[in-house]
C-alpha cells in the first residue's frame, strides 16, 4: 500500500474549565489530524496534541516537517509493512511527533485494509479500564473533582497530579481518599517536581497515604540512583518523561524498572508497542487527547488503567458519536475505518 494522498487539519477544542499542568495553564487544546489515503483508496488517520511545552512544535512547524521531510520520505514505502516504515524513519533524526502521527495513521490504515478494528489487529480487548486525571488545584477542589468523576463515570482508578509540595500532595491524597473511599486505586504523578535526593522519602510517604504507583517523582535516568530508588521504595515507579524510545526502555529495564508509560500520541503506536514488550506493567499515559485521539490510542493494549479520559474535559469533539464511559470502562469501536467516525463538519467549525 503506497501513499496516494494526505491532508492535515488543525483545530482548537475548548475545555469546560481551566486546566493546570506542571508547565502550562490552559482553557483549550490545539490538535492536528493527519489523514493518509492509499492508492487503493483506504484511509488511516491519527491525532496529535500541539503544545509547545510538550511536543515542542507549532502547527506551522509540524506542517513543514510533514510536507518537506516525512511524507516525501515515505512516498514509495509500503505503508502496510511496519518494518519498512520503521526502517524509513530510522534514517530521519528528530521530528518525533510528525513521525508518530504518520506511524499511527498507518496502523489505522492497516486495520481498515484488513477490515477489522485496530484493537483486534493488535490482539487487544474490545473494552479498556480508564482512570481519571485529577489535575493540580487546592486539595479540597481536587477531592471534589475526584468524587464527581468517580460518581459520574464509575472510575476505579485516579491519577493524582502531585508536585505542589510534599505537604500539599499529602493533603490532596488524604482529601481524595476521604471523598472516594478505599476501593479506588490512586496513582501519583509528580511530573519530576522533587529533587532526586528527596524522591525515596516522597515515594514512601505517598505510598503510606495509599498510592500504589509513583510516576516521575523526580527527574529520572536509567542509572544506579534509579535502580536504588525502585529497589527501596516499595511500589512501582512508573517511568514516563524520560522513556520515549526502545533504547530508553532497554536501559530502564536493565536497571530494574517495573512499569512504563506508553504514549502513542507522542511517539506513535509502533514505538509504544516495542517499549511495552519489555515491561510487565504498562499504562497508556495522558497526552491530552480529544475523543478522536482517545479512540485511536486506547486500542493499544496495556496492563494498567489507561489515562485516556481527558476528552471529558472538553466542551466539543470532532467525532460522532462521542464515546461513553460507563463503570470506568471505554468500549472501543468495532468500526475498522476510524475515518468514518470523524465529524468533518466539526473539524471545519473548530479549525484554526
Amino acid at each position: 500500500m503506497n501513499l496516494a494522498d494526505w491532508s492535515l487539519h488543525f483545530y482548537r477544542l475548548p475545555y469546560g474549565r481551566k486546566v493546570v499542568w506542571s508547565n502550562a495553564i490552559e482553557s483549550s487544546g490545539v490538535f492536528a489530524l493527519l489523514k493518509l489515503v492509499s492508492q487503493d483508496g483506504v484511509a488511516g488517520l491519527a491525532e496529535g496534541t500541539i503544545k509547545s511545552t510538550w511536543s515542542g512544535v507549532s502547527p506551522r512547524s509540524l506542517q513543514a516537517a510533514l510536507e518537506d521531510v516525512i511524507l516525501p520520505a515515505v512516498k514509495h514505502v509500503d505503508l502496510g509493512d511496519p518494518g519498512a516504515l520503521s526502517m524509513c524513519f530510522s534514517q530521519i533524526p528528530e521530528n518525533r511527533l510528525a513521525k508518530g502521527l504518520v506511524d499511527s495513521a498507518c496502523w489505522t490504515l492497516r486495520a481498515a485494509a484488513a477490515k477489522q478494528p485496530l484493537w483486534k489487529l493488535l490482539e487487544g480487548e474490545p473494552a479498556v479500564d480508564l482512570c481519571w486525571t485529577v489535575t493540580r488545584a487546592q486539595p479540597s477542589a481536587m477531592a471534589d473533582e475526584a468524587a464527581e468523576s468517580c460518581g459520574r463515570y464509575g472510575f476505579r482508578t485516579l491519577k493524582v497530579k502531585g508536585g505542589q509540595g510534599v505537604k500539599t500532595d499529602l493533603e490532596a491524597l488524604a482529601a481524595i481518599r476521604a471523598a472516594v473511599g478505599g476501593s479506588v486505586e490512586l496513582y501519583v504523578d509528580a511530573n519530576s517536581a522533587y529533587p532526586r535526593a528527596e524522591a525515596l522519602d516522597y515515594v514512601r510517604r505517598i505510598a503510606e497515604a495509599g498510592a500504589t504507583i509513583a510516576e516521575d517523582p523526580c527527574p529520572l535516568a536509567p542509572d544506579a540512583a534509579f535502580e536504588a530508588l525502585q529497589s527501596a521504595c516499595g511500589i512501582p515507579i512508573l517511568v514516563d518523561a524520560s522513556c520515549t524510545s526502545v533504547r530508553d526502555a532497554e536501559l530502564y529495564a536493565a536497571r530494574g524498572a517495573r512499569a512504563v508509560s506508553l504514549k502513542p500520541g507522542r511517539i506513535g503506536i509502533s514505538e509504544s508497542l516495542a517499549i511495552a514488550r519489555r515491561f510487565k506493567k504498562t499504562a497508556l499515559g495522558i497526552y491530552a487527547e480529544s475523543a478522536l485521539g482517545t479512540l485511536v490510542n486506547s486500542q493499544l493494549p496495556a496492563t494498567l488503567a489507561a489515562e485516556q479520559s481527558f476528552f471529558l474535559t472538553m466542551k466539543s469533539q470532532v467525532v460522532h458519536p462521542v464515546p461513553q464511559i460507563r463503570d470506568g470502562r471505554l468500549e472501543l469501536p468495532d468500526e475498522p475505518d476510524v475515518s468514518r467516525l470523524v465529524d468533518w463538519v466539526a473539524v471545519k467549525r473548530h479549525s484554526l
